[in-house]
């Protein structure tokens, strides 16, 4: 069954993946002017119009593999690299992060005001850009056409979704863990104390009703959390105060942070290898990431000597330890796909490679034109 998970997903872990550049291009004082070169061109990609098209189109969620195949050319848009270990623990980072913040959610629908919280930030960061602000503004409009229609039952599905698409994944994450919020085993701890929903009442009441609806008697009881009552509810609005903290950026104040696989993690994805088995809509959903990788143009720098490497480990040693000791189901390898930028131009190049081999000419000649168109297309 599609859904209109997608959007959602890719938005606030694009908002995580930021948050953590953000941090780690100040923590290497990379030049204010190389940062907010990053900052722009992965943010100009993100909010493609073409991509943002495809992204917003009703379809199922990508696997884990596939999703990480967008992100993984999102973070090279620009003239930042990273190598297959950083890359590994920004994802890690990204993920663990935003499905701590789907927990949280006191209501399904807060989904939807993290978000916000995420396009605020990523607004904030692109403030002296009037193009790409222009750009996330249309994404605003989007968002809020699709989803503040939705029912409560709906915003659930969504959260379950997600959850669903988290659920194997145990990463142990160096704050969470000094915040004493997930467990050794990677697990997150969750409160049991305060504050309520909007819109629903401090537990501790059972009320009694009548056939005719008239109350009849009251009974107290030990609710076992400290509960309060909520504030208000969170602007639904392009700008507002979203009241909920979740989604802002946990790496505002400076601190180590690291990635550890657990144990559970590991004998999950050796499991996972070890039964899996040829999915037979493999070919469908590389068929749709192509579609939306089709919309992303990374910008290519000219000048090879102004790219710089980002190091999401302490030192270039343990980036190297962390490569070699990275289990080979957990690395992601990266899915080529020949993608153009005009869509229209390669449907037309489809069409006449159509049209010449039902020609039906098996000639020497023929057939070296089509191994030219071959290469001409891949080329793209």
């Amino acid at each position: 069954m599609s859904s209109k998970t997608l959007p959602l997903l890719f938005i606030n872990l694009g908002g995580e993946m930021l948050y953590i550049l953000d941090q780690r291009l100040r923590a290497q004082n990379i030049p204010p002017v190389k940062s907010e070169k990053v900052m722009n061109d992965i943010i100009t990609t993100m909010f493609n119009k073409k991509f943002l098209e495809e992204l917003f189109k009703l379809q199922e969620l990508y696997s884990k593999k596939a999703l990480r195949t967008v992100f993984d050319r999102l973070a090279h848009a620009s003239i930042m690299r990273l190598n297959q270990a950083s890359m590994d623990k920004l994802y890690d980072l990204m993920t663990m992060a935003f499905k701590y913040q789907v927990l949280l959610c006191p209501r399904p629908k807060d989904i939807l005001l993290v978000s916000f919280n995420h396009m605020d930030a990523i607004k904030d960061f692109v403030k002296n850009s009037p193009c790409i602000l222009s750009q996330i503004d249309d994404t605003y409009r989007k968002l809020i056409e699709m989803y503040t229609p939705l029912s409560n039952g709906e915003f659930q599905l969504i959260r379950q979704t997600l959850l669903i698409f988290f659920q194997d994944m145990h990463i142990r994450v160096s704050i969470f863990l000094k915040d004493k919020v997930q467990n050794s085993n990677g697990r997150f701890v969750l409160p049991t104390s305060g504050p309520v929903p909007h819109g629903t009442q401090i537990p501790g009441l059972i009320r009694m009703f009548s056939c005719t609806g008239e109350e009849v008697s009251r009974l107290q009881f030990n609710n076992g959390g400290n509960y309060t009552a909520a504030l208000r509810e969170g602007s639904f609005e392009s700008f507002g105060d979203r009241v909920t903290k979740l989604g802002t950026n946990m790496y505002s104040v400076s601190r180590p942070v690291e990635t550890h696989m657990s144990g559970t993690s590991k004998n999950s994805a050796q499991h996972t290898k070890v039964n899996a088995a040829p999915n037979p809509l493999a070919k469908e959903e590389l068929n749709l990431l192509a579609r939306l990788m089709g919309g992303l143009e990374v910008q290519k720098s000219g000048n090879a000597d102004s790219g710089f490497r980002i190091n999401l480990f302490a030192t270039d040693e343990e980036e190297e330890e962390a490569l070699i000791s990275r289990p080979d189901e957990l690395s992601y390898g990266v899915i080529k796909i020949q993608a153009t930028k005009d869509q229209q131009a390669n449907a037309e190049l489809a069409k006449i490679m159509g049209e010449f081999t039902e020609s039906g000419d098996q000639s020497p000649s023929a057939s070296s034109k089509g191994d030219d168109l071959l290469a001409m297309m891949d080329g793209l």
